[in-house]
């Protein structure tokens, strides 16, 4: 076996080697006979399976785990003969040929390290900018917003008829070709006028309505309805109105501050710092994500300059292709299926991005550590656990999900990011 290695770059070596089959072909012999001291095969006792059954049913995985072992040995002699240390390795090498010549195989990877750079002063990276405030009227207006969170429904007392916002209590029954239908009856159910909660066309035709008042109503239901035996057809509802409710927000007071803060003691100053808090943190996240982060992560791309590792660059580029191929349409994906070319170009259109990707998570991951920025599993949780409420969903199964996808590291590594841009931005002082 004979090795070559030639440094590309300071990330980037390429290692050419060319492997004995003889060689291959002893590994071979050896992993079949390793395997059937191991095997199950129906007609041989357990060890005795004879090495040339063995072949002729594993030839295949045989050869593939042979050629690997060659393999690992070359890159192996190659780590050697540059000095490379092992721990510096990163992912799997890209392989540029495998091919047999004559006795032997032929072959070129590109191994890739994990990038090496100096800090030095990275206090110029973060964009000066001021803290935006509340004005008195964005705090009144999130008050009240605070207070409808605690709203009641009580009977009105005036003789008015239903409106919009009001809650309606009453008896419900439908009716499909004069025949009462499952699921479609109910009494004393409340509804708040104006959401949506029925099919189109049902709240509409309850406002104006008085207490005690009997009125039928008459609904489509969508074609697209979940109930197929519904779907698309024409509905009576007989009503009764027993009640009319109008939500009642609390006074904005000590009571009040009380209960939306949790503490028997919290007064209405506390929860006009808490909404003052409130808006100015929103203000503070919009203008970090419209503006700041990208500006560092811009001015972190500028300030360092060092060669990158070509097998995850080459991943990214992977990764955002696939992403631009799903905007794609039929057509037009089925055409870069048939090309090369257009394979090739559609790679290329996201080469800067990944690049600068690949680059802007190095240098976060090594400032992050600088910095002694970490992200426990319990704020990943968390932070998972929220977003499945958020979005409605069974949160075990949201974590099995970006557990099976290998999404928790992209998970930590945005948490990371925004923990440490925001103690670069001060944002906490």
């Amino acid at each position: 076996m004979t090795v070559n290695v030639e440094k590309i770059d300071n990330a980037n070596y390429k290692v050419s080697a060319s492997l004995e089959t003889s060689d291959i072909a002893s590994k071979l012999d050896r992993l079949a006979k390793e395997a059937s001291k191991s095997v199950k095969v129906d007609g041989f006792r357990k060890g005795k399976v004879p090495v040339a059954v063995v072949k002729k049913m594993y030839g295949e995985k045989l050869e593939q785990d042979a050629e690997g072992e060659a393999i690992r040995e070359a890159v192996e002699v190659a780590y050697k003969d540059a000095n490379i240390d092992v721990a510096d390795v990163i992912g799997n090498p890209i392989f540029e040929k495998f091919e047999e010549n004559g006795d032997k195989k032929d072959m070129v990877v590109i191994v890739s390290l994990k990038p090496k750079f100096e800090l030095g002063d990275y206090s110029d990276v973060a964009p000066e900018f001021t803290k935006p405030e509340a004005s008195e009227d964005e705090i009144k207006e999130e008050l009240e917003n605070i207070a409808s969170r605690f709203t009641k429904a009580k009977s009105i007392e005036d003789d008015r008829a239903l409106a919009e916002g009001d809650v309606a209590l009453f008896d419900f029954k439908g009716m499909i070709d004069g025949e009462p239908f499952e699921g479609g009856s109910a009494e004393n159910f409340e509804l708040k006028i104006g959401s949506k909660q029925f099919i189109e066309g049902f709240e509409e035709q309850l406002v104006g309505m008085k207490k005690g008042e009997e009125k039928t109503i008459k609904v489509t239901f969508p074609e697209d309805y979940q109930a197929a035996n519904l779907a698309g057809k024409e509905t009576e509802f007989e009503i009764k109105l027993h009640d009319i409710k109008a939500e009642i927000a609390p006074e904005i007071d000590d009571d009040l501050a009380k209960k939306a803060l949790g503490k028997d003691d919290a007064t209405l100053d506390e929860l006009t710092e808490h909404a003052k808090k409130i808006l100015v943190d929103n203000k503070v996240r919009k203008i970090y994500e419209d503006e700041l982060k990208p500006q560092i992560l811009e001015n972190l791309i500028a300030k360092y300059d060092f060669d990158l590792p070509k097998n995850i660059v080459e991943q990214e580029i992977d990764n955002l292709t696939n992403q631009k191929a799903q905007t794609l349409s039929e057509d037009e994906v089925k055409e870069i299926q048939e090309s090369k070319e257009k394979l090739d170009e559609l790679r290329e259109s996201v080469r800067e991005d990944a690049v600068k990707s690949v680059k802007a998570t190095f240098i976060v991951d090594v400032l992050a550590k600088a910095e002694e920025i970490e992200v426990s599993d319990g704020e990943i949780n968390q932070v998972l656990y929220y977003e499945a409420l958020m979005g409605g969903q069974d949160p075990q199964k949201l974590m099995e999900y970006y557990v099976s996808n290998n999404l928790l590291p992209v998970v930590r590594m945005g948490m990371m990011e925004d923990k440490l841009f925001a103690k670069l931005l001060k944002l906490d002082d």
